[in-house]
């Protein structure tokens, strides 16, 4: 796999946008392409390194040691439908006040196809938002509308 297949995603993406945009009425249809071994790649390398790990005990680092193989076979598994996300490891950390707050933690795979996913829908429904629509949209500054 090349850096010109991960380009080709993201310039996939922009189209989604692009058309998302030009066309508010268009359906789209089997999206999941999109997750290929590249992409996925940048997705793995924009996760934070040093985050608990899961309930599979795996670290991100340890998913470094064999990441294209991780990555293909990830793949694999998303093509022919049999990828299963694990569940959540939940954990509870103090409040502060004596009181816990649960919390819960992703594998790491689970993580890489979350964040590809998440990306995929964004360029999708970004178009659809407003400039003054700022609550939970990444890159987006909620505090932004106190200041116009």
């Amino acid at each position: 796999m090349s850096n010109s297949e991960l380009n080709n995603t993201l310039y996939k993406l922009s189209s989604l946008s692009k058309c998302a945009k030009e066309n508010k009425t268009f359906q789209f249809e089997s999206l999941a392409h999109h997750l290929n071994v590249e992409f996925l790649k940048d997705c793995y390398n924009n996760l934070a390194r040093n985050k608990a790990v899961g309930i599979d005990k795996v670290s991100w680092q340890d998913y470094n040691s064999n990441l294209d193989e991780n990555l293909r076979k990830l793949v694999q598994r998303l093509k022919n439908k049999s990828f299963r996300p694990l569940p959540a490891k939940r954990v509870y950390i103090p409040k502060g006040n004596s009181e816990t707050r649960p919390l819960g933690i992703s594998t790491i795979e689970n993580k890489i196809v979350e964040s590809g996913i998440s990306q995929i829908l964004q360029s999708i429904y970004e178009m659809d938002f407003l400039d003054c629509s700022y609550g939970f949209r990444p890159k987006e500054i909620h505090i932004k509308h106190l200041t116009k």
